[in-house]
């Protein structure tokens, strides 16, 4: 992906979604020809000169200082996934080319991660990649995301928006595709030199018309923790709290968990899938008995 275009795309689309009222500037009469700020009203309030917001929107973030752009996410109120994104392409736009080789992932769970997952029985619990693989879960985990682990190689990203099921498993499949769309541009600006990431951009953009439609609004997001609806296909109706943590040891993989709420239907309904899962365990062989006399 080429910085310069991200830059110029992310801040235009920020500065047009920040109206003056909402900015605490006065609207001067006439007619304006942008619905957001102008460019010398976020220069004005980011503290710099018109010249240089122009030089920075156009996409050219090289020498940009920390406090400048620290003065870019308070002028179009950027939250904290924004501003790191922001921070992401300046650090790309100043970087070497050592700098900016692939980061080195992990390519497989540790013994210690798989005995965690296979520890937590009460809970489904999954873990994924930044490219949106999953690549371990426990059995109540696999169990719940059943439609995504039909395919050999599940991915939550190529499931949401080229499987037609996905809109049937996720009542709220607009907002499930807004938020992978978003956390994905996140990864993204994280790691543009990643082929295998852009690879998959390039896949969802050329196959999925909702994904290239929330792709060029450059939002972004992180997923940390958030409520999910699902529609599973045993156990019906689910409303699932997830948290989702990174692994520090494993650059690349983070672990979510699912639970609901006390005394709700959800909560029946999980266990039902519990039942469900162990019914479906396989019976271990007996030991051998020791041959009598």
């Amino acid at each position: 992906m080429d910085n310069s275009s991200e830059v110029r795309d992310f801040l235009s689309t920020r500065r047009a979604r920040i109206t003056p009222d909402r900015a605490g500037l006065p609207a001067y009469g006439g007619n304006r020809r942008v619905a957001g700020l102008r460019r010398e009203e976020v220069a004005l309030l980011a503290g710099v000169s018109v010249d240089y917001y122009t030089r920075l929107e156009r996409g050219n973030l090289s020498g940009v200082s920390e406090s400048v752009l620290d003065g870019l996410a308070r002028a179009l109120q950027l939250d904290d996934a924004e501003t790191a994104h922001l921070f992401d392409l300046a650090r790309e736009a100043n970087a070497s080319p050592v700098a900016r080789r692939r980061p080195k992932r992990a390519d497989g769970l540790r013994p210690s991660i798989l005995r965690l997952l296979n520890a937590m029985t009460d809970a489904p619990a999954l873990v994924r990649n930044n490219y949106f693989d999953y690549v371990g879960a426990n059995p109540l985990g696999r169990a719940l995301y059943a439609p995504t682990f039909s395919d050999p190689h599940p991915n939550s990203a190529r499931f949401a928006f080229l499987n037609p099921a996905a809109q049937e498993f996720y009542p709220d499949w607009d907002r499930v595709t807004q938020e992978l769309a978003a956390t994905l541009r996140g990864e993204a600006g994280r790691n543009p030199y990643d082929k295998r990431l852009t690879d998959l951009v390039g896949e969802l953009s050329t196959r999925s018309e909702r994904f290239r439609t929330l792709w060029a609004a450059h939002n972004v997001r992180y997923h940390r923790t958030g409520v999910k609806r699902l529609h599973h296909p045993i156990v019906g109706d689910l409303e699932l709290t997830y948290e989702a943590f990174d692994l520090p040891a494993d650059p690349g993989l983070a672990l979510s968990t699912y639970t609901a709420e006390p005394g709700s239907a959800s909560e029946d309904a999980l266990r039902l899938l519990a039942s469900w899962v162990a019914s479906q365990a396989p019976v271990p062989d007996p030991a051998p008995q020791p041959a009598g006399d």
